[in-house]
């Protein structure tokens, strides 16, 4: 995950985020439907258990042959409890988020409704990783940390090490420092890019259990994944933080699984030397094969000059697909509509700008495939900002769509008058 918010919207992937560069990873448990295997009977006797280093050991070698690559160096993981993971998110969370980063996109979040107007994004992050990690890489530090709560080397414990030791694989072979998720400006395409790191890992960890746990060692991972108490603030944050978050693993994992499919592990090699530029291409992975770039858009530089004395432009970034149908979903209760009406996505930016006694100004610009892309969004959009009390307007030019939402008519207004 970036080791800094990502801006706009993706700012919230932050909070399942990407081993390989500095923040925290959740290891997902696979279902037991995913990695369900006949349980072995019972011994006599007790079988003796093996000490952690080889348990590690053994997990190290087979993820190895699994994923067909092979280490550069030797990792060990980093055993912590809950109370030291709680300081260590709190930390990186404040070393690698700026304070005016974080301010501006829970600005935006809020701007588009997303978030109520008295959470805190901070306050979500930090609940959210503290509740839900069990552990992550860091690729600056080329450390590798499991979450014990139980103090155990249960199944939990086997199956994040199989996961983030992946990260290290990946990282090794492929320097994770070089896939720029970081960038502040390009959400969408670290988001992408985030989802080909974690789906990969969330494939090798899923043969790696489907292979070494027993029927009652998966009934104990997902007793333990469905914490009542982490089930109830993962549930209980908004659609944007929840599904944003955990995108990278699910959707990741089928665009992996696809890339698997025409031409198994040497395929997912040549996707981490040419990764997907946009979520539109995880989504569709026909995008992906035919390489269909996102449509570059850019927002006029002068508009912060035409808005007047005391506005500043604090944010620019691009939504991307997958991201503008969460929002879109504010105005229907269907997800298959609002997913529709994000298809046929072409390319973005928005831009959020603030100026005095709290008054601020959203602008997204949107680029589509065909005119009857743009105007299916323009009409969902139109639909969203009403639905959401927005103060906005959804403008319709061709194969382009323009929408502007201020804190007050007069800040859309004067936001509508810089543009032209």
């Amino acid at each position: 995950m970036p080791r800094r918010l990502t801006g706009a919207l993706a700012a919230v992937v932050l909070t399942i985020g990407v081993a390989g560069c500095g923040s925290p990873v959740t290891s997902p448990s696979p279902s037991p439907t995913q990695a369900a295997q006949t349980p072995q009977p019972p011994s006599a006797s007790p079988t003796p258990t093996p000490p952690p280093e080889e348990v590690y050991a053994a997990i190290k070698e087979r993820v190895i042959e699994i994923r067909g690559v092979e280490p550069k160096k030797d990792i060990d993981p980093q055993v912590i409890d809950e109370a030291d993971l709680k300081t260590r998110v709190e930390k990186l969370f404040n070393d690698e988020n700026p304070a005016p980063v974080v301010k501006a996109n829970e600005r935006l979040l809020k701007g588009l409704k997303l978030i109520p107007d008295d959470a805190s994004l901070t306050k979500m992050y930090l609940d959210l990783q503290s509740s839900q990690i069990a552990g992550f890489y860091d690729s600056d530090a080329k450390e590798l940390f499991v979450v014990s709560r139980s103090g155990t080397l249960g199944p939990t414990e086997r199956v994040t090490f199989a996961h983030e030791f992946t990260h290290a694989l990946q990282d090794q072979t492929f320097d994770l420092n070089t896939f720029d998720l970081e960038v502040l400006d390009q959400g969408d395409r670290g988001l992408a890019r985030l989802s080909l790191i974690e789906g990969d890992a969330t494939a090798v960890m899923t043969v790696w259990a489907q292979e070494n746990l027993s029927l009652v060692e998966l009934l104990q991972l997902s007793q333990e994944a469905s914490d009542p108490k982490a089930l109830e603030i993962l549930n209980g944050l908004p659609p944007v933080i929840r599904e944003g978050a955990l995108f990278p693993y699910d959707a990741g994992l089928k665009f992996v699984l696809r890339v698997q499919s025409t031409g198994g592990e040497p395929a997912v090699d040549d996707a981490f030397h040419d990764p997907p530029a946009s979520t539109e291409q995880i989504l569709h992975f026909e995008k992906y094969e035919d390489r269909e770039k996102p449509v570059a858009v850019a927002i006029d530089e002068g508009i912060v000059g035409r808005l007047g004395n005391g506005w500043k432009q604090t944010l620019q970034d691009t939504l991307g697909e997958f991201q503008l149908g969460l929002w879109l979903r504010l105005g229907t209760d269907q997800q298959g509509l609002a997913q529709q009406a994000a298809a046929g996505w072409g390319g973005d930016r928005v831009a959020l700008y603030e100026g005095s006694n709290d008054r601020w100004a959203i602008l997204m610009k949107t680029a589509w495939d065909s005119e009857q892309d743009a105007l299916e969004f323009r009409d969902a959009a139109a639909a969203t900002i009403g639905a959401s009390d927005s103060i906005g307007a959804a403008n319709l030019d061709g194969e382009t769509v323009r929408i502007m939402i201020g804190s007050d008519d007069a800040a859309r207004e004067e936001l509508a008058a810089a543009l032209e």
